[in-house]
């Protein structure tokens, strides 16, 4: 794995809107043909914060089988939960600096909400394979080591397209740099907390 991992591509994804704005927060994957090599691990934290009445981050990455913490940080108490199908859970009420934890079993999203503060929202992908990454103000997102053929998919809250994605056949180089854009449509909605 690691010498086939030395030999791939690295893949800058833009993704921006109808405009040609920058897309914050996108979920850029890529899904090699085979499946993915070794376990999946993300550099980041896997943990959803509740402060300021706000779930922090807006979205998060996870691997399946990870467990995610969702300390309170606010002076108010919370009642985390998603109804979302394969990633059900609630954490029933509880207060400030205590944390409740789901380990998610199955690839999806989950949307999170706070049965308290119904503004409270917030999303968790939950991938299968370890090309995964959210885009940055500048609505781009870096792929390391893809290789081969597989689909390139763009995940959004707000995306116009079934599920909240599109997807695309693409094959990855052998080495060097490569880039990718989407241009989504996106539905008018409040913005989330960032």
């Amino acid at each position: 794995m690691v010498a086939g991992l030395a030999h791939a591509a690295d893949l800058t994804v833009r993704v921006v809107d109808r405009a040609g704005q920058p897309v914050q927060d996108a979920v850029v994957t890529f899904s090699p043909e085979g499946g993915a090599p070794g376990p999946i691990r993300f550099e980041w934290a896997y943990r959803v914060s509740q402060q300021d009445t706000a779930f922090h981050p807006y979205v998060l990455i996870v691997p399946v089988g990870a467990e995610v913490a969702f300390p309170n940080l606010d002076r108010v108490r919370h009642h985390v939960y998603s109804f979302s199908p394969g990633n059900r859970f609630e954490l029933r009420l509880y207060g400030r600096d205590e944390s409740r934890a789901f380990r998610f079993t199955t690839a999806g999203v989950a949307a999170i909400g706070c049965n308290i503060h119904d503004q409270m929202s917030a999303y968790i992908l939950v991938v299968d394979t370890p090309f995964a990454a959210k885009t940055n103000a500048s609505g781009e997102v870096l792929l390391r080591g893809a290789a081969g053929a597989g689909e390139l998919r763009v995940w959004h809250p707000a995306l116009r397209a079934p599920g909240n994605r599109v997807a695309r056949a693409y094959t990855a180089p052998a080495a060097g740099a490569a880039r990718e854009s989407f241009s989504i449509d996106l539905r008018a909605t409040a913005a989330g907390p960032r």
